[in-house]
This record gives C-alpha cells, sequence and structure tokens, in this order.
C-alpha cells in the first residue's frame, strides 16, 4: 500500500472520483490481506530523500517530454510519524500494523546479501602456467640464444615468478590466444596501458614493445650486446655490424621496469588492452566467446547520466516554457541536483566480461539490453562495469584505426609494416620538416610534415614538434609522452625547455622514466617506485620524499615539476603508439599515393568530395573560408583537418580522379595510375546504403547501363541521389529513359 499522493494520478485520470476512493481500495487491500493471511506493507515509492527535491525529478521529465511533469507524487522518504499520519484514515492498532510491524517482519525474513558478490572469480583456462612459460622461453631462445644472457633470463625468471605466483597466467595466455588469432588472420594489434612493460608479455606477442636495456642482438648467430651506449631506447643505437659473423645486428630494448605494470612486489592486478582493428573487432569478440563458450562472456554495460549541458538544457528550456523568471544562482542550484543522475545504459566499446566455467553471470549482475532495446542481439551487465571488475575478469579489446589503415598500406603495397626501419632517415624528417615529402613549408602552412600522421597529426602536437625539432625515436616517444599527460607539457616542461633550464631529452616525459632517472641518482627502488606512483596519480611529493630527492642532488627544476604533475602517460604505451604511427609515417615518406588512399579510406569520416576532388584551389579557398569564422563547429574542425591533407596531397602532385559510378568503390578510394579514385559515398549527402545498391546494381549488370532510369530501378535509389550524382557529371553519355524515339 501506498500514501494517497503517490496514486492521485488516478484521480486526475478520471479512473477513480476522488481520495475517498483511494482510501476505499487501501481498506479492500487489508481486508483482502486479512483474509487471506498474507501480510499487508505500506510503502513510500522513494525517488527522492526530501520534499524540496521533487524539482529535479520535476526538471528531469519535463526534459523527457512527460505531459504530468508538474503533478509530482509526495515520493520522498517520509519518517515513520509521516507514513502512521499518511494510513490514519485506518485504525491505529492497523495503521502500525502495516507501517512498523509488518514491515520489520519482511525485514526478519531476508538474509543479509550483498548485490555484488566479493568474490574474485577469474576464468581458469588449464595449464596455463606451463604454456605461457613454454612460449615465451621458446621465443626467447629463438631471439637470444641458448643459453640465454643473463639479463635476459633474470628478466624472464622475475615476471614469470611474480605472473605464475598471483595466478595471472591465464590473463597472459587469453591475451596470446587473441592476439595471436588476429594476427594470422593478417592485422596487427596495437597495446595500451604498461603491459609493454612487461617482457614476458613481448615474448608471448601480446606487445610488441620490448621492455629490456637498449641492447644488439644478431638474428644469425644470436650474439648479444647489452653495453650501456648512452640512448635511452634501442631504435636509437647506431647501425652495427655483427663482430662474430658480419650480419646486420637487430637493435632493440625500451628501458622500461617491469614494476611499472604489476607493481614493486609484483601482485597488482594486470589490466591488458589492445588496439585491434576497428573492421576486425567484431570478429575478435566473437571469437573470445569460442575460447570461453557459450553464455560466458558479456558486454560490459555503462550507464549514461545526465551532463553539465544537457542539465542545462534541461532546466533552461523548463522555465523558459513556463515563462518563469529564475535568477541565476537558482539555475545553478538545480543543474547541481540534475546532473549525475542515470539517463540511459550503453555499452563499453571494447569491454568484455567474462564469467568462469563453475558460475553464472546472474551470482554477479542481472544482463539487458543496451538502452532496453528487445530487438539487440547484445547482452550487456546491467551494472555499470566499474561495480564488477574486481569481481570478473574485463577484457579490453578496443576497436582502433591504425591496425586498419596499417593493414590497407600492407595490402596496396605489398610490404609487410613489421619489416619497416624505425630509425629510417627520410621518415624522422617530417618530425622537423617537410624536405622528405618534396615541398616547403609554406606551401602547406606548415614547417612540419606530419599532417595525417597518428599521435603527431593534431596543432597541439605539431607546435610541441615544431618548439622540439625532434631527431631520435626516443624523442618522439617523449613528445607522445608530454601530450597525452595533464599538465605534464603546458605550464612545466616547455616552459624549462623554453628558458634552457633543461632539455627535452631530460625533462619529465612519461610516468616510468621517473622511477628509472631516481634509481640512477641511488634512490632506493621501493621509494623511487613510491614517487613515481605518487606523482603520476597527481598527488605530488610528501615532504620526506622531497627531502630524500634533495640528499641524493635531484635538481629542484625536477622535484618542481614533479610537483606540478596531474596525469603521467606510460611509457609503454607511449612506444606502442609511436611504433604504428612511424610506420604510417614511412609510408607516408615513401609511397605517397598509397598513404593517401588509405588515410582518405580509413581515417577521413568527413571527406566531401564537393570541396576536395576539384583541385587545390578550391581547397585554399575553404581553408581560408573556416579559418576567418569567429568559431568552428566540430564538424567543420574535422573538415578543415581533412582539407589540410588533400592541399598537402595535390602539393605532392597527387590527384583526384572523377567519381565513376563503374570504377569507383561504395567507400574506399582506390588507386589508379593517374591518381586516387573517391567513393560513391563520399558524394555529400549520398549514404552508405544508397552507394552499396548503386555499387552491387552495376557489379550484376556486368555491362554499362542504358539509361538513368534502369539504374535508378536496379539499384533502387531515389530522385534525390540520382541528382546529387549527376551533379557530379556520373551520367555523361547516358540516356534519361529506356524509351528510344523513332523520329529523332
Amino acid at each position: 500500500m501506498q500514501p494517497l499522493g503517490n496514486n492521485e494520478f488516478l484521480v486526475r485520470q478520471g479512473k477513480v472520483t476522488n481520495d475517498e476512493d483511494l482510501k476505499d481500495i487501501n481498506k479492500k487491500i487489508v481486508e483482502l490481506g486479512e483474509r487471506t493471511g498474507k501480510l499487508v506493507v505500506a510503502t513510500s515509492d522513494v525517488h527522492f530523500l526530501d520534499p524540496k527535491d521533487e524539482v529535479y525529478r520535476r526538471i528531469l521529465m519535463a526534459g523527457q517530454g512527460y505531459d504530468d511533469a508538474d503533478e509530482q507524487a509526495p515520493l520522498y522518504l517520509k519518517t515513520t510519524d509521516e507514513m502512521l499520519k499518511e494510513f490514519s484514515y485506518l485504525t491505529q492498532e492497523k495503521a502500525r500494523e502495516i507501517v512498523i510491524t509488518n514491515t520489520n517482519k519482511i525485514a526478519d525474513m531476508c538474509e543479509k546479501i550483498s548485490p555484488i558478490s566479493k568474490e574474485k572469480c577469474p576464468p581458469v583456462l588449464e595449464g596455463a602456467e606451463k604454456e605461457i612459460e613454454e612460449i615465451s622461453l621458446k621465443r626467447a631462445k629463438e631471439l637470444y640464444g641458448n643459453p640465454l644472457p643473463k639479463i635476459v633470463q633474470e628478466r624472464l625468471d622475475k615476471e614469470l615468478n611474480s605472473i605464475i605466483k598471483n595466478d595471472f597466467s591465464t590473463l597472459y595466455l587469453i591475451a596470446e590466444k587473441l592476439v595471436k588469432k588476429s594476427n594470422e588472420d593478417g592485422y596487427l594489434v596495437g597495446s595500451r596501458g604498461s603491459v609493454g612493460s612487461s617482457f614476458v608479455a613481448n615474448m608471448l606477442g601480446i606487445t610488441e614493445v620490448n621492455s629490456l636495456e637498449p641492447h644488439y642482438r644478431c638474428p644469425n648467430c644470436k650474439y648479444t650486446d647489452f653495453t650501456d651506449y648512452g640512448v635511452k631506447n634501442g631504435v636509437d643505437l647506431p647501425a652495427q655490424e655483427c663482430p662474430e659473423c658480419l650480419e646486420v645486428l637487430a637493435k632493440d630494448g625500451m628501458d622500461i621496469p617491469f614494476e611499472t605494470f604489476l607493481g614493486f612486489d609484483g601482485d597488482k592486478e594486470p589490466d591488458i588492452d589492445l588496439n585491434f582493428s576497428g573492421e576486425y573487432q567484431g570478429i575478435i569478440h566473437k571469437y573470445t566467446e569460442k575460447l570461453f563458450g557459450e553464455g560466458k562472456t558479456f558486454k560490459a554495460g555503462t550507464v549514461a547520466t545526465v551532463a553539465d549541458k544537457t542539465a542545462f538544457g534541461y532546466v533552461k528550456n523548463y522555465f523558459e516554457e513556463r515563462n518563469i523568471n529564475v535568477n541565476n544562482s537558482e539555475i545553478t542550484r538545480i543543474i547541481k541536483g540534475v546532473v549525475g543522475i542515470k539517463r540511459t545504459t550503453g555499452q563499453h566499446p571494447g569491454g568484455i566480461i567474462v564469467v568462469p566455467d563453475d558460475r553464472e553471470i546472474y551470482e554477479f549482475c542481472p544482463v539487458q539490453r543496451p538502452a532496453d532495446d528487445p530487438n539487440s542481439e547484445i547482452v550487456t551487465t546491467h551494472f555499470d562495469y566499474h561495480s564488477i571488475d574486481k569481481n570478473l575478469l574485463k577484457l579490453d579489446l578496443l576497436g582502433h584505426d591504425d591496425p586498419t589503415m596499417i593493414r590497407m598500406l600492407q595490402d596496396l603495397t605489398g610490404i609487410d609494416p613489421r619489416g619497416i626501419a624505425l630509425d629510417d632517415k627520410d621518415t624522422m624528417k617530417i618530425f622537423s620538416g617537410t624536405e622528405s615529402l618534396g615541398i616547403k613549408p609554406e606551401q602547406i602552412n606548415s614547417k612540419v610534415g606530419s599532417f595525417g600522421v597518428p599521435e603527431f597529426g593534431t596543432k597541439f602536437v605539431r607546435g610541441m614538434l615544431v618548439d622540439t625539432k625532434p631527431t631520435t625515436f626516443e624523442e618522439l616517444i617523449r613528445i607522445s609522452g608530454l601530450s597525452h599527460g595533464t599538465d605534464v607539457w603546458v605550464n612545466n616542461a616547455q616552459d624549462l625547455v623554453k628558458n634552457g633550464v633543461t632539455t627535452l631529452s631530460e625533462a619529465i616525459c612519461t610516468r616510468d622514466e621517473i622511477m628509472t632517472y631516481l634509481m640512477r641518482k641511488k634512490l632506493p627502488p621501493k621509494e623511487a617506485f613510491e614517487i613515481m606512483e605518487e606523482v603520476r596519480r597527481g598527488k605530488g611529493l610528501t615532504e620526506a620524499q622531497e627531502d630524500l630527492m634533495k640528499k641524493h642532488k635531484v635538481p629542484n627544476w625536477y622535484i618542481e615539476s614533479c610537483k606540478k604533475i596531474k596525469y603521467m602517460f606510460p611509457k609503454a604505451h607511449a612506444v606502442a603508439y609511436v611504433t604504428m604511427a612511424y610506420r604510417i609515417a614511412w609510408f607516408k615518406v615513401h609511397h605517397p599515393i598509397a598513404y593517401y588512399t588509405s588515410f582518405f579510406s580509413v581515417r577521413a569520416d568527413d571527406f566531401d568530395s564537393e570541396l576536395m576532388i576539384f583541385g587545390k584551389e578550391k581547397v585554399k579557398s575553404k581553408m581560408k573560408e573556416l579559418e576567418t569564422q569567429d568559431f568552428m563547429s566540430v564538424k567543420e574542425k574535422s573538415v578543415h583537418t581533412i582539407l589540410e591533407i588533400v592541399l598537402e596531397m595535390y602539393e605532392r602532385g597527387i590527384t583526384f580522379l572523377p567519381i565513376d559510378i563503374y570504377k569507383s568503390d561504395s567507400a574506399k578510394f582506390l588507386i589508379e595510375e593517374e591518381g586516387i579514385r573517391p567513393p560513391l559515398s563520399s558524394i555529400p549527402g549520398l549514404g552508405g546504403n544508397a552507394a552499396t545498391n548503386i555499387k552491387k546494381a552495376v557489379v550484376e549488370e556486368k555491362s554499362k547501363f542504358i539509361s538513368i532510369e534502369e539504374l535508378q530501378l536496379k539499384s533502387k535509389i531515389g530522385k534525390s541521389t540520382v541528382e546529387m550524382l549527376a551533379r557530379f557529371g556520373c551520367f555523361e553519355g547516358m540516356s534519361k529513359t529506356n524509351q528510344i524515339s523513332l523520329f529523332g
């Protein structure tokens, strides 16, 4: 039973006459309870805490289009006395029974349970410990010989001991199987986070990042050289021949401590995040289900809440629609009460929750379909994944453009990206100039040639490149770390470098180097690790830590820099990103037509043929128009970014070919002898479905269409689509209808 106010809507809707009818209904419920021996309980259906909070529910309901938003029921948390008063039309004894006695009886019947299991229940793959040990040892011996160099053996032993002792073997083996599957299907995988700090992860193929100290190794006779030559990563070592067999030595090692991944004691829960190709992500998610069995993997659910801008819109519209004048402070107060309230549910873009064989998902949380769509094939956890990721394993198998672009470049050129030299001099030059692109800076309005290169193409990072003029792979890693950190470059390292206090190579750029730098200053390893952890989380330094650093002659600028940092990027993540970016940059320098074709196919969602395929003068004109605006929308900024790359392409002597219904693909840009052929979908307003239908009709026809009418019928496109195609000259030489005139 509920208070009369909760059911007042029945009176408003005319379903009952008045409050007396509502009282009669409640009395009938009491009578039925007595007759059947069922407990009758009074509840208040609480939606907010205090009576004054009803305004937040009113605003939310109005914003979501409810007609009766202003008719709020008193759904606040009532005291016992208030509840007794609500049911004063019953006898005093009966009111106490349903409000106090029976509610306590129900409560006493319930066991004390937690809605979320407190158990940690990771999946278990039988024999995982032995398998990861065998795979990593086998790979290490393939690279470094047998017996292994002491430094390699010790790192392997240290990591394997931590991984196996703390039951992390299954997670490592799962990641190994997923990456191996993707690689076998022709798609590289990028690692995220600190997983590249683990040498075992590198030997298992989970990450391309080798975390050992910089070193040489011979691919032929297995000679190794771990001498400290004063560089911070293997890529920057000078080229050398093997002193024993004269083979060109391989250069590797990024000098990243294992502690940044599994903690100082090796017992921190590992978080292996992987970037799969966006076009392959669905396949790897299906493979994960196959790996664990049906009903054991679920998309990680998310809860979307009302954001600041949305709350502002709700509040502003509510008062404007009702012509109510409210001061700004009251609007601000109400906005604060609305922000953060659940709006809808969704799914994490790559999160997969895994339930072990002997358990059911319902032991941890309910399941649902995103936004409660009963037709969706996707099943997600009902609880936000943060609520249960301490209980169940969450895999982050994200979709990313870089592996997709790398795969397309490989398909177009036949070149294996893994064989690209990361010390190619011409590629390195685009990060400090435009010479290796064969153009001058003024032709593209940029002092560097990194347009369209992941990590280095944005205006912010291009500015960093101009300031720092990098010439080494290490400097690119450092710039990546700086650009992803918070208060690491701006108002920190930028000023230190500009004022000559330090150099880019000595400034703090990634979290890991704090630990390695402090250990070089002879701080104890545990203290160096703890300082790194505090600084990278934005917690600054304690007085004791600052004194310890001064005692070991750490410069004052370094200490002050640590205190300003709010968030730091892991070096392993920066290395993985820069490695992918460098490969793409290599194609940009050495295979430009393949690069631009891939870029426009994979990354240019806002490519607009009307603006971009009719020569550089039209491109320059549009860029100037956008740049003179007071404000650019998100879409306009995206268009401007693509225009910059299109202009660069034109200046390098590459052109677009006309869109052709027979030669153009539906969605991908194509390389032809004279230039790049844009797809049908690049025509503004022509949707993907229409482009697919046209291409399908062309393939099925096997010869040219007699008329526009025939194309329209067979591809099921409308008049507006025909008009779009005509605007681009796609129907030249084609008659309008199938009818033939006998009289000329």
